[in-house]
């Protein structure tokens, strides 16, 4: 993609904000190509690092929505900002539901496996001798604590994969931050 089609993919997704801001991301963004062009990139090769121009633009207009309504605290600003959001968040959804769903999916198999081993378990403990006449007490009471390790270890290993998906959602929001953040606050970037 050359610099004129990223500028003009990028206006084209800002329509809306102020045009002062619209120059200045224009500006900003301008900069990147001149610096790389400097350092002897081309052109695809900067505005592919500088990614989807569309996408830039959402985040850039969801963050100008969430600045406005921090400045003006009125219904409409509230009301921009949680669309603006919404929006933002809907393609990172799209990205990452195919992924969650099956994580998810996963957990959830092993929670209910866990459930399961253990009432079975605790069931085979307590009943299995007055149940099973003849069969020798201890292997049944073994067998059923036994059953109630395995709940426990797959109820363990639960409860890291959940903590450690949370952990990667909140890395990956935050890494989103992190990266949009020179461009979305330029007095910050220069400080």
């Amino acid at each position: 993609m050359t610099r004129q089609d990223f500028l003009a993919r990028l206006r084209a997704g800002v329509r809306g904000l102020p045009p002062a801001a619209i120059e200045d991301i224009i500006g900003d963004y301008q900069a990147h190509f001149t610096e790389g062009a400097a350092a002897g990139r081309d052109e695809a090769t900067v505005a592919q690092a500088l990614g989807d121009p569309d996408r830039l633009a959402r985040e850039l207009k969801a963050q100008a929505s969430l600045n406005r309504w921090e400045v003006e605290r009125n219904p409409s600003a509230a009301a921009n900002a949680v669309f603006a959001v919404l929006g933002l968040g809907a393609i990172d959804i799209l990205i990452l539901l195919p992924i969650v769903l099956w994580i998810i999916g996963t957990l959830f198999a092993m929670a209910l496996v866990a459930v399961v081993c253990f009432a079975a378990g605790a069931a085979m403990m307590v009943t299995g001798p007055f149940v099973i006449h003849g069969g020798p007490i201890a292997a049944l009471i073994l067998a059923g604590l036994g059953l109630i390790a395995v709940a426990a270890c797959i109820g363990s290993l639960t409860a890291v994969g959940s903590i450690l998906c949370t952990h990667a959602l909140v890395w990956y929001g935050r890494l989103h931050l992190r990266l949009l953040k020179p461009a979305l606050d330029p007095q910050g970037a220069a400080a």
